[in-house]
């Protein structure tokens, strides 16, 4: 219905020019007749200027309902499309394994997805010979202690000239190599996490814990209760909520316009319209073959959107927000590649009223308006056609058509 009342109108206009062209000719046909001949002869060097003004009665304005107006000063920002995901620096993409070779005993029940915090225990790992490595540090911190006696005994013997040198420097030799064991044994207990400041006899553990090294999202886990690891093997994937950043692909046509701090605006369209904010922080310096496209980094500020690895965003890197001058869309129109408007002189005296073709060069859009940059400057007194452009755009069409004939 919407499109039939549309063609009504349009033929309606139609029909109402033509009646006007066919009242113009019969009043101007004595006068085309004695010109007939000059005209034919004319190279039609002059249909720019046909094409670039047209004249409108007052009634013919009144009909198609043409409205006027002047340039606005608004805000149109300009940018570039891009999409990606929302990922972290291999720094805070973490893979946990064991380190050491164990069996699994799990009693946590984190599942995939889930947020987890730091020191959050994953599980446990179990086996014989952690027991035999606490075992092997208490002996060398027992012998290293003794050796420590005897070495302090032979240099007071030395130091009394009653002691043997030869024996000391012997004593001495031995006492290093057990404090190298016991460092090393030491180090290596910290290090499966496994505290060796109150370590006793009557405290050795046969498990260490598995823990989370970060808060953050659990993005994949690869373990079950019982399994046996080793400690080259990936039990779960953990994604720093703290260092949450924008991956984005931008086109090689578009990455000479992206410098860093320029904001950037995204959504997720899986989870609705819902917008976020973040900010380009780092441009790539390697160009995608097969996509065309460059890596660009984003840090995100304020609200966070929910975390799902590598779930597809639609983002815009806004490369300004000063204001500029501007028409509605509607305003502007555009053939063969030239971007063009028309103005108006306000002269409310004359029953008729010429337009003239103003080219531009038309910039962003946004909220129904579109930048635009003047070729030549318009005169005060004219007034621009912000509404039914394309009906003066269709009269002059018509002139021109005629005027070659």
């Amino acid at each position: 219905m919407k499109y039939t009342n549309t063609i009504i109108r349009y033929t309606l206009i139609v029909l109402f020019f033509s009646c006007g062209e066919k009242e113009s000719n019969k009043k101007h046909s004595h006068g085309h007749s004695e010109k007939s001949h000059s005209h034919d002869s004319h190279d039609h060097g002059d249909k720019d200027d046909h094409d670039s003004h047209v004249s409108l009665s007052r009634k013919q304005i009144n009909t198609i309902e043409l409205e006027f107006g002047y340039v606005s000063t608004v805000k149109v920002n300009d940018f570039i499309k891009a999409t990606g995901t929302l990922g972290a620096p291999p720094k805070y993409d973490y893979h946990i394994t064991s380190k050491a070779p164990g069996f699994l005993r799990i009693e946590s029940k984190y599942v995939e997805g889930e947020y987890i915090k730091k020191g959050a225990i994953i599980s446990y790992l179990e086996n014989s010979s952690l027991i035999t490595k606490q075992q092997e540090y208490l002996e060398v911190k027992s012998k290293l202690e003794l050796k420590k006696m005897n070495l302090n005994r032979q240099r007071e013997l030395v130091s009394a000239n009653a002691g043997i040198i030869k024996e000391l420097q012997k004593v001495q030799s031995e006492y290093d190599i057990l404090e190298t064991q016991y460092i090393s044994l030491s180090k290596q207990l910290e290090y499966l996490g496994i505290s060796t400041r109150d370590l006793t006899s009557k405290n050795i553990t046969e498990r260490i814990e598995i823990t989370s090294p970060t808060n953050g999202y659990i993005t994949g886990i690869n373990m079950r209760n019982g399994m046996y690891t080793e400690s080259n093997n990936y039990l779960m994937e953990i994604i720093s909520s703290e260092h949450l950043h924008l991956e984005l692909n931008v086109f090689e046509k578009d990455i000479q316009f992206v410098k860093v701090g320029q904001k950037i605006s995204y959504n997720m369209p899986a989870m609705g319209n819902i917008k976020y904010l973040g900010e380009v922080s780092v441009i790539g310096k390697k160009f995608d073959n097969e996509s065309r496209t460059v890596r660009v980094h984003g840090h995100l500020e304020g609200a966070q959107p929910v975390f799902l690895k590598d779930l597809f965003i639609n983002a815009k890197i806004w490369l300004s927000d000063n204001t500029t001058e501007a028409l509605p869309n509607e305003s502007i129109l555009k053939e063969d590649n030239q971007y063009f408007i028309y103005v108006a002189q306000d002269d409310s005296k004359s029953d008729e009223v010429e337009f003239k073709r103003i080219n531009v060069i038309a910039g962003a859009t946004e909220n129904g308006f579109t930048a635009v940059k003047f070729l030549e400057e318009i005169p005060k007194d004219m007034k621009i056609v912000t509404k039914g452009a394309y009906y003066v755009f269709s009269e002059s069409k018509k002139g021109s058509l005629a005027h070659e004939h």
